[in-house]
C-alpha cells in the first residue's frame, strides 16, 4: 500500500483487501497461524488494540525461499530455439537425505526431464541455475552434478522425445 501513486489507488487496494479478508474462514486462518507458529515459521506479535503482525522467522524465510524456488519451475519459459546442448543432472544422494532425494526426482519431473536412469535425469533446455540453486538451498552440492553435454549415444530417441511435446 506504500508504493501507492495515488489516496484513490490506496482506498480501492484497501477495500479489496478487506473483501478478500471476509472470504476467508476465520477458523481455518487461525488454524494455518497456529501450525505454522508451531513449526517455528513465523512469529506472532498482537498489539494491545487487536491488531496483530505476522513475521517470517529465518526458518520461515528459508521455507519460502524453496517453495519460490519450486514455483518458477512451473513458470519456465523453454526457449523457442535449441541451443543444440544436453543438461544431464546425475546423483547420488545417501539414505539419510532421502527426502532431499525425492524433492530433487520430484522437481526433474516438474521440469519434464527425462529420465536416462533411476539417478540420471537429461533436458536439452537451460535449467542449470535452477537445479544449482535447489542443492545450495539443500546443502546438497557434494551429491549432485550437473553436465552440459552437446552429444549423447541415445540422442535421436532424447530428440523425439522432447520434440514431441
Amino acid at each position: 500500500l506504500g508504493m501507492s501513486s495515488s489516496p484513490r489507488k490506496y482506498y480501492s487496494t484497501l477495500s479489496k483487501i478487506r473483501k478478500e479478508w471476509s472470504n476467508i474462514n476465520q477458523s481455518n486462518f487461525r488454524r494455518s497461524i497456529k501450525r505454522l507458529s508451531s513449526e517455528k515459521l513465523i512469529e506472532e506479535k498482537i498489539f494491545s488494540d487487536g491488531s496483530f503482525k505476522l513475521i517470517l522467522t529465518k526458518k520461515g524465510r528459508e521455507q519460502a525461499k524453496k517453495l519460490n524456488l519450486l514455483g518458477s519451475s512451473i513458470n519456465f519459459k523453454k526457449p523457442k530455439k535449441w541451443d543444440g546442448k544436453w543438461r544431464i543432472v546425475a546423483f547420488d544422494i545417501p539414505e539419510k537425505d532421502r527426502i532431499f532425494r525425492g524433492i530433487l526426482r520430484n522437481h526433474l519431473r516438474e521440469l519434464k526431464f527425462f529420465k536416462l536412469q533411476h539417478s540420471v535425469f537429461v533436458s536439452p533446455y537451460p535449467f542449470e541455475k535452477m537445479i544449482l540453486e535447489l542443492t545450495q538451498l539443500y546443502s546438497a552440492q557434494a551429491y549432485v552434478r550437473v553436465i552440459t553435454a552437446t552429444s549423447i549415444d541415445n540422442e535421436n530417441r532424447l530428440r523425439r522425445h522432447f520434440l514431441k511435446k
